[in-house]
């Protein structure tokens, strides 16, 4: 599975259907990517207005209101009427999107201020909801925008009911189609598998297997820090710095794609070949705040990995369960290396809270270090 074409935002529905999301590289001619940067930019306008509406109700504005208020904002600036409808509706559905997000966040006891408005460039996708775009073989096309070359590295399987277009900050465009589609059971396997995550080795699992962590971040750190140099060495406003930008934002993005790769890779292993998954309930926020080792656990990339897991294991018909981390290495004391420990009782902790019986290993078995290229190369822990 390529990191690019299928990402990790999957959804219950009360149908019984999943929503998934592929993800595909677009290449937009230059009068097409003109005419995308300008349908953002008009996006960003009526983001801001809508938002300045809203403060000037003082909060009075309902997300109805707002939607009626688009047709007046089209006489306002003209322009609006390039873009397609449901895109300028969506704009909207994204502030509210936020402004509920940030009322969530003061619930929870969070200090937090109010939104903000967004800067030239903030902007990134065009969101085409249900409507307004079709797909025939090598070809997207859009409403108010035209026809896009569309590089297609696997089959759209389910109903499609929505494309995003997004520009990321390399400059490099995609196309994101969700897609409804019904949950697909794997046979079963009649196994089960306890996962410990740690900063030596990626992870252990009851099994005796012990990854290698990739360390992405570190190996790319050099070169990160290289084309940060430079960046600020060029004057600001200046091509060469434009230019330099974008090699930076090429950089960050490959480190997204490696990592990435290896944790579709390793989560879809785990949901292939076990029933029940059973891993630590971790606050990484709270973790990563630990200076010595902050870089590192977020470098890892476990809350990903296990969101992975939990969306795939879903999807097939299997089951991640969480336990509490408090002092699971400590128990076992018969085995000597403490992350396999830890792993064999996440694995117990995890079965006996279904009433499930725990059955140890008669013998600890010899563990095994996997490289981190085995998984990228192969798609498994195993060459």
């Amino acid at each position: 599975m390529k990191a690019d074409t299928l990402i990790f935002t999957v959804s219950k529905e009360s149908n019984n259907k999943e929503m998934l999301s592929y993800r595909f590289r677009i290449y937009p001619s230059k009068t097409i990517q003109q005419k995308l940067s300008e349908h953002l930019e008009l996006c960003r306008w009526i983001y801001n207005r809508l938002l300045e509406e809203l403060n000037k109700t003082k909060g009075e504005l309902t997300q109805k209101d707002a939607q009626a208020f688009i047709i007046n904002l089209k006489e306002e600036n003209p322009k609006l009427k390039l873009v397609y409808s449901k895109v300028l509706q969506m704009v909207n559905y994204q502030l509210w999107s936020n402004v509920r997000a940030l009322a969530q966040l003061k619930k929870n006891g969070k200090k937090v201020g109010r939104l903000r408005f967004k800067g030239k460039g903030w902007f990134k996708t065009l969101n085409y909801n249900q409507s307004g775009f079709k797909l025939k073989g090598k070809e997207l096309t859009l409403s108010k925008i035209g026809n896009v070359s569309i590089k297609l590295h696997r089959s759209i399987k389910g109903r499609v009911k929505g494309v995003i277009i997004k520009r990321e900050r390399s400059g490099k465009w995609y196309a994101i189609f969700q897609v409804e589609d019904e949950p697909k059971p794997l046979p079963r396997t009649n196994k089960a598998v306890g996962i410990d995550v740690g900063v030596k080795h990626f992870l252990t699992d009851s099994e005796g297997r012990q990854i290698e962590n990739p360390k992405f971040y570190e190996k790319s750190l050099e070169r990160i820090r290289t084309e940060h140099k430079k960046l600020s060495r060029k004057k600001k406003g200046s091509k060469n710095r434009e230019k330099q930008r974008i090699k930076l934002a090429k950089a960050y993005e490959k480190l997204t794609n490696q990592r990435n790769d290896f944790l579709h890779k390793l989560s879809c292993f785990y949901v292939s070949n076990y029933d029940f998954i059973a891993v630590e309930d971790l606050n990484i926020e709270s973790m990563a705040q630990n200076h010595r080792l902050a870089m590192r656990i977020l470098d890892a990339s476990w809350g990903k990995f296990i969101q992975m897991l939990s969306y795939k294991a879903e999807n097939a018909g299997r089951m991640v369960v969480r336990v509490n981390p408090r002092g699971t290495s400590k128990e076992l004391m018969g085995i000597e290396d403490r992350d396999y420990r830890a792993s064999l009782n996440i694995l117990k902790r995890g079965l006996s809270g279904l009433g499930r019986p725990y059955e140890p290993a008669e013998a600890e078995p010899l563990l095994v270090e996997i490289p981190a290229s085995s998984i990228v190369e192969a798609g498994s822990p195993f060459r």
